[in-house]
């Protein structure tokens, strides 16, 4: 079991590091490394929780997985925001279509 949750793991960060080399831009660039690699260091967790099963690698591997839970949306956001920031993209985000389709409230076509 702790087997293949680490070869999973592993398998997934090198997917997550070919999508930051092939994708063409930061966007998708910044989705690869944000979910793949969120997927693959809780699959590394989890096998490592299965490989050590004690109470003190059961919470430093909690702890762990917690902390990149919490830190990786907000990593992902500030590159995203970066990235529009960078490309000037920033001045067309008011008409950008809300979800659902609708228009948003400062679209004055």
């Amino acid at each position: 079991m702790a087997t293949t949750l680490l070869g999973l793991g592993s398998l997934m960060l090198l997917i997550a590091a070919w999508g930051v080399l092939m994708l063409p831009d930061a966007l998708a660039r910044q989705h690869a490394a944000t979910k793949a690699g969120t997927l693959a260091a809780s699959l590394l967790c989890l096998g490592a929780m299965a490989a050590f099963p004690t109470g003190e690698w059961f919470f430093r591997l909690l702890v762990i997985f917690a902390f990149l839970l919490a830190t990786l949306p907000v990593s992902s956001h500030m590159l995203a925001r970066s990235a529009v920031r960078e490309a000037e993209l920033e001045s067309s985000l008011p008409n950008a279509p809300l979800v659902g389709g609708e228009r948003s409230p400062n679209d004055r076509r």
